[in-house]
């Protein structure tokens, strides 16, 4: 009995790990905090201004729709993280001081300066 209890503890612990976020989910929630603590800029999304709590959002619900398809921050830039699948229109994002680069620019900036 204390065998099959003892082998029921490894394997919930090799669960526990199994379900830890790779390193490539660690840098896609990297990316979007990047966007979501952007308190002096906007993200400009098809032409509108959004704050960055609702730019996080979106992208999160965009990576949700991804499913599969995003396995790298690679992807999630490519697929979710640099313009309107939509509308074609590239995401921008506006600085306090008026500054306007591509959403694609700035996280791929962001993942060059992610560490693990």
């Amino acid at each position: 009995m204390r065998v099959l209890i003892g082998i029921c503890l490894i394997g919930l612990g090799a669960l526990a790990l199994a379900a830890a976020p790779p390193l490539e989910e660690r840098k896609i929630d990297y990316l979007i905090a990047s966007i979501e603590n952007l308190h002096d800029a906007q993200f400009i999304r098809n032409e509108v201004a959004y704050e960055a709590k609702a730019a996080a959002d979106h992208l999160r619900l965009k990576r949700r729709y991804a499913g599969s398809k995003v396995a790298t921050a690679e992807d999630f830039i490519r697929l979710c993280g640099s313009g309107s699948s939509m509308s074609g229109i590239p995401y921008q994002i506006r600085f306090f001081d008026g500054r306007v680069v591509t959403s694609e620019a700035f996280l791929r900036q962001r993942l060059a300066e992610f560490v693990p």
